[in-house]
């Protein structure tokens, strides 16, 4: 209790809420609340017709805390707390620690035994590593609109495992990220707006029913990230708002607590017990449930106290300046505890502004992730890709400016779901042109987008072609995969992720400025880019050319960087993947004619809104005779 209200007990879900067990040798089950300005506190549930008057917790003195034990209550009981506020006004409020939920639209807590799971991951977990130098390829999926079963019911995670495991592997992901599985009174918030942060939605199943789907990810060596969201919650009555009578797991002050645009309340991170329940819910995800990692959601409307807030709705800290300094720290506080107990989680932050350190060292200042999310590539992404061709030419620099900034932070490369929804069109839809150009525009774009510098991730959906926008209460119109072009595409973007997986330069050296490098940047007349990803090994360095004009070029000439022999190892105008098949077949070899500040160059054949990316041939083994093999009486004195 002294952590608790120190705001350092990183574990507090082990004692907090609803803990079957025996004490003095009876079975039953431990209740623990925080409600400092309650009066009064009490258990209500079916036994007692939902009346808590009779049932009452003891309050620990000096401390705001309420506990009893309860002899003879079991696993799967259903009860709230009845609390009388400090005005003797009474309510009914769900467990803020609770593990389990009543399905909505109902909203007791149940009480839950989240232990007994085998977990059979132990060898993914010891070699699971950061992945700084390795490939992150995240496939970003709203749990109940990827499939469901044919009379709109959702799977369960159980179900889910033997569909999406499979699917994912077929595709070459390395991750999967689930956007917010706690529990949400609904479904069109898509979790974003919580009731019960400890509580695994009751949706789509039991507790052990996810963990077996965690489990079965990482035995298919596939990542497993969260989407976490502590930056507000929502009003519902019997959620956090005025948990006790009054403003606790909120801010007092409504200009700090209030989030009008989406109508929820801000945590206040100045309490120390809500920094407590906070970081103790982000390492409950990693030890309970195993995740490896969370994408934290909202970051920028934590700290900054203007966030989409009109002038008379917020006023400056005690500094005089819009930060709001106890988020900041608070956000410190919560990586430096993940890293300590995982130093290998990744921990990925929806950042929108141009904040500095996010990915810095909380030590050094920073706010100490290890990931950002890179809004300011795809926002100027998506803008280019939505121009008219004749359009594009003038918006270049939305292609090449990024670049200045990708090593400002470590980080990772979104097409998320924000930006397939609420009129804003899917990928395909937002390309320009014709129904053929729409697909070999969705082509070029994903290649730009595994080809640039930092991890990636795309929305579900996406990888096949949906033509509509997502639309958030139905699955996926997989019946799009019954026509060739949808088909090929998914095709394509299969090949596309194991040519991401094979080659090191794509990956190895995203956060080291040796790992990219133009060759071409200002082809702004005919929409070309051409540059280089590298790793640790010259002959891993791979050569990128995207033409994002619906004009072919026959001999487009570029500079290379060593002489000899270049063959096209992926070209998105394959006709395997919809398109007309212009390819390089042949080897190309360098000419001794400097281009784009390269000694060497050579000439390829450039598919409209193609693709290509080509790598350097190794040398010819040189042939070893008798005489210079050792140990033969011809032996060299080189060989020596």
């Amino acid at each position: 209790m002294y952590l608790f209200h120190e705001g350092t007990s990183f574990h507090s879900y082990r004692f907090m809420g609803a803990h079957p067990r025996i004490e003095n040798g009876q079975e039953g089950v431990r209740f623990t609340v925080w409600a400092p300005n309650a009066s009064h506190v009490g258990l209500a549930g079916d036994w007692n017709a939902w009346d808590g008057s009779k049932d009452s917790l003891h309050k620990i003195p000096e401390t705001g805390i309420w506990t009893r034990f309860f002899p003879g209550l079991t696993v799967g009981t259903l009860y709230k707390y009845e609390i009388t506020g400090p005005h003797q006004e009474m309510f009914l409020k769900a467990d803020p620690y609770a593990f389990a939920s009543e399905l909505r639209p109902a909203t007791a807590s149940a009480v839950t035994d989240l232990t007994g799971y085998k977990w059979s991951d132990a060898a993914y977990r010891r070699k699971k590593s950061a992945g700084y130098r390795k490939p992150v390829n995240i496939y970003e999926m709203h749990f109940g609109t990827w499939r469901q079963h044919e009379d709109g019911s959702f799977l369960t995670y159980r179900e889910m495992a033997d569909h999406l495991i499979p699917y994912l592997l077929d595709m070459n992901y390395t991750h999967v990220e689930f956007m917010p599985l706690a529990e949400h009174p609904y479904d069109l918030s898509w979790g974003y707006q919580g009731t019960g942060f400890y509580s695994l939605t009751s949706r789509y199943g039991s507790p052990h029913d996810f963990m077996y789907l965690v489990d079965q990810l990482h035995q298919a060596d596939i990542g497993v990230l969260l989407d976490w969201v502590p930056a507000h919650f929502a009003k519902d009555a019997h959620g956090l708002r005025q948990f006790d009578g009054g403003p606790l797991y909120e801010y007092e002050d409504p200009s700090k607590a209030e989030k009008p645009g989406w109508g929820t309340l801000s945590f206040d991170y100045s309490k120390p017990e809500v920094v407590s329940f906070l970081i103790s819910n982000a390492i409950f995800w990693m030890e309970m449930y195993h995740i490896d990692g969370l994408r934290v959601d909202a970051v920028t409307s934590m700290i900054r106290l203007d966030f989409e807030k009109e002038e008379w709705q917020y006023h400056p800290n005690e500094q005089g300046t819009l930060e709001n300094l106890e988020a900041i720290s608070f956000l410190q506080q919560l990586n430096k505890t993940v890293f300590e107990y995982y130093p290998n989680a990744l921990m990925m932050a929806e950042e929108s502004s141009a904040w500095p350190g996010v990915t810095s060292p909380a030590h050094e200042g920073g706010l100490g992730f290890n990931y950002k999310w890179n809004m300011g590539w795809m926002n100027d992404t998506l803008s280019y890709i939505e121009e008219d061709f004749d359009q594009r030419p003038g918006k270049h620099h939305l292609l090449t400016f990024p670049i200045c900034y990708a090593y400002s932070e470590n980080f990772a490369l979104p097409f998320s779901h924000d930006e397939v929804v609420h009129g804003k069109k899917s990928l395909l839809d937002k390309c320009p042109g014709s129904y053929e150009q729409k697909f070999a525009g969705l082509r070029g774009l994903l290649g730009y987008q595994m080809t640039q510098p930092g991890k990636k991730l795309l929305f579900m959906g996406g990888e096949f072609g949906q033509f509509i926008e997502w639309k958030d209460q139905e699955q996926l119109d997989w019946l799009l995969l019954d026509y060739e072009a949808h088909r090929q595409l998914h095709t394509y973007t299969a090949s596309l992720n194991k040519l991401y997986k094979e080659q090191r330069a794509l990956w190895e050296l995203d956060h080291d400025l040796d790992g990219f490098q133009w060759i071409c940047a200002d082809d702004a007349g005919q929409s070309v880019v051409t540059y280089l990803r590298k790793s640790t090994k010259p002959g891993d360095t791979l050569i990128v050319i995207i033409n994002f004009q619906p004009q072919q070029h026959e001999r487009y000439r570029i500079g290379v960087p060593k002489p000899g022999q270049y063959e096209e190892i992926f070209n998105s105008d394959d006709v395997l993947y919809g398109g007309e098949g212009r390819r390089n077949n042949e080897t190309l070899k360098t000419d001794k004619v400097p281009w784009h500040n390269q000694h060497q160059s050579l000439e390829v054949m450039v598919p409209p809104l193609g693709m290509l990316v080509l790598k350097k041939k190794p040398p010819r083994p040189r042939k070893t005779t008798a005489s210079s093999k050792p140990g033969t009486k011809g032996t060299t004195a080189a060989n020596k």
